[in-house]
């Protein structure tokens, strides 16, 4: 039996030192993490039943939290109920199966992220990086609809929350052909961006509202984001507007007005998705991708 979470802390004396937990029954997914968690500033604590996560969260602060499935079935669901009500600044990522139930209710519960296993250690670190550069982040997302073939969410403009949005649409494609998947979750997370970036200027007093609906043979993304919309024929800053023979003008246009390297989005969703309609005012679009 692995030894008590009480031997298993690493103490980091830094000022700003990060605390993780990782919490899992499985030896096999402590050992899989391990070298991605561990960085320079960061102390990481494991535990494989409830008892012993409660206990290293009673014991201490914890910024972030990996939480899979524990002994006797405790499930990461469970835990993060009594997450919130003793450490409610913790971020909590789950990693559980291929479940849109269990992924909405990850969202409802404040979940900072899910994954389904087996883990991708590139995209959970990247995502325990955002969580550990965030501020507040709890009210980043809300939900408005939760049917599994209606799902609407509303998404603070921030980045990090458009990160966030669309690692939770991901999963809830993950029962389809993984390409068809891939293809609409990048479309998805383009246009969220655009909608944060370009329409609610990154201000994070504003909203997007972002959909993922479902049929027996399309999938459906939408964006409506708050700003005033634009044309296609007049977006210099994206790679669309681009004359023929000048594919790299929209990143001039970028770079001379401070902007980030980027304006692919448009261009890139219309190759992924099926279909990209846009209202007559320009500030929602929605793309669709027919499912074989």
């Amino acid at each position: 039996m692995p030894p008590g979470p009480s031997a298993k802390v690493e103490v980091v004396d830094a000022v700003n030192s990060s605390r993780l937990l990782v919490y899992d029954a499985d030896p096999a997914l402590h050992e899989l993490v391990a070298p991605v968690l561990r960085r320079d500033g960061r102390s990481v604590a494991d535990a494989y039943d409830r008892r012993e996560a409660l206990e290293v969260l009673r014991h201490s602060a914890c910024d972030v939290l990996v939480a899979g499935q524990g002994r006797n079935g405790d499930d990461g669901l469970k835990l993060l109920q009594r997450v919130r009500s003793i450490r409610p600044e913790t971020r909590v990522i789950l990693a559980g199966s291929r479940d849109p139930a269990g992924v909405l209710a990850a969202i409802r519960g404040r979940a900072y992220s899910y994954f389904h296993k087996p883990l991708p250690p590139g995209p959970l670190a990247d995502m325990v990086q955002l969580a550990l550069e965030g501020n507040e982040w709890r009210d980043d997302i809300r939900v408005t609809s939760a049917r599994p073939e209606w799902i609407t969410l509303d998404v603070r403009c921030k980045l990090g929350a458009a990160e966030r949005t669309a690692q939770f649409i991901r999963e809830m494609l993950a029962d389809l052909e993984p390409q068809q998947a891939e293809d609409i979750a990048q479309a998805f997370r383009e246009l969220l961006f655009n909608g944060i970036e370009h329409g609610g200027k990154s201000d994070a007093h504003k909203r997007v509202r972002a959909s993922l609906l479902r049929t027996a043979h399309s999938v459906m993304t939408y964006v409506a984001d708050p700003g005033k919309g634009f044309s296609l024929e007049a977006i210099p800053h994206a790679a669309i507007s681009n004359p023929d023979g000048s594919p790299t003008q929209h990143l001039e246009f970028r770079q001379e007005r401070g902007q980030r390297p980027g304006g692919f989005g448009i261009l890139m969703s219309r190759h992924l998705v099926d279909e990209l309609l846009y209202n007559e005012r320009g500030n929602a679009v929605m793309a669709i991708k027919y499912i074989k």
